[in-house]
């Protein structure tokens, strides 16, 4: 049939996470729970680097931009997953979805960076320990944020502008529970090879150079560590990495996993229960993973507790 044959659309359904009417409730419960654990943890984190002096480092400076950068990611997802469970409607106009995508995007790809940038910190940290307040300077440091930032919306213009080519006719029911670019693009009536060839392009380039950059500066840290002679000193230097190698692991492996694959390999069904990993339970346990297993923030949590507890 041909293509002017139908009806355009300027607005789409949202399949969501499930179709059980039964589960949406408790559902709603669970995800508005981490929903709020998430907002709580990073804005939290966030404050308490703040409001404490000895965490006015680079490390920490580099941590609650992570946080920052989750808050907005999970705020980008949540709140409109959270009213699908809920509403019987669940249409998303065309601009309102392009939009959700695009955010997503700039979000999904300035972590890339950050968590890249966090890498390089430990690195001169680790193995120019004497010349690290000259080299992680304060202009250093806001023009590495500011150019993950710059790189994140550089692709998100990328990938946006070539959703917006497309047309979509016929179906608008994105199996999905929000809008992502896999399920926009099967439901285009014309070719989407351009679009899979910038996902690849670019999304390669980011993705690959980023990990690299990782794997390099542990590589070195790793070198540098084992030439630690203090066994105390060798334990200390690996926790202070050990946070970010997690959620870089954690990270890097869920996107790899969901945009790295042949289209062939992609079931909807299925991967999008996986997003749910990346896009709702990575921000909430970001913070949890940087305060518990360090020493530092869990000091300055407890001068706040007591703090607060005096004062009553």
């Amino acid at each position: 049939m041909a293509k002017e044959n139908y009806t355009m659309a300027t607005s789409f359904n949202l399949f969501g996470l499930t179709e059980n009417l039964e589960l949406c409730p408790p559902l709603f419960v669970v995800f508005l729970i981490i929903y709020i654990a998430t907002l709580v943890g990073n804005l939290g984190m966030i404050i308490l680097i703040g409001i404490d002096p000895q965490l006015h480092t680079p490390m920490y400076f580099f941590l609650s931009s992570l946080s920052f950068l989750d808050a907005c990611y999970s705020t980008t997802i949540t709140p409109n997953m959270l009213v699908n469970f809920l509403a019987e409607n669940k249409s998303i106009t065309y601009a309102a979805c392009i939009s959700q995508y695009c955010f997503f995007a700039i979000f999904a790809t300035t972590e890339f960076f950050l968590l890249a940038a966090m890498a390089y910190d430990r690195y001169v940290a680790i193995c120019n320990p004497l010349l690290y307040a000259s080299v992680m300077t304060k202009k250093l440091c806001a023009g590495l944020i500011a150019g993950s930032y710059l790189l994140g919306i550089v692709n998100s213009l990328i990938q946006t502008g070539g959703l917006l080519r497309l047309s979509f006719c016929g179906s608008n029911i994105i199996n999905h529970f929000f809008c992502d670019l896999t399920p926009l693009l099967k439901l285009a009536c014309n070719d989407i090879y351009i679009n899979e060839m910038l996902v690849f392009i670019f999304g390669s380039l980011f993705e690959m150079s980023t990990l690299l950059v990782i794997i390099i500066s542990y590589v070195f840290i790793i070198i540098a560590v084992v030439r630690i002679r203090s066994a105390e000193g060798r334990h200390k230097a690996f926790s202070t990495c050990a946070s970010h190698l997690t959620a870089v692991a954690i990270y890097h492996g869920t996107i790899l996993f969901m945009y790295f694959r042949p289209s062939s390999s992609y079931f909807l069904d299925t991967d999008k229960v996986a997003s749910v990993f990346y896009t709702v339970i990575i921000p909430v346990l970001n913070p949890l993973i940087y305060s518990l297993r360090n020493k530092d923030v869990k000091c300055a949590l407890r001068k706040v507790i007591q703090r607060k507890v005096v004062f009553q």
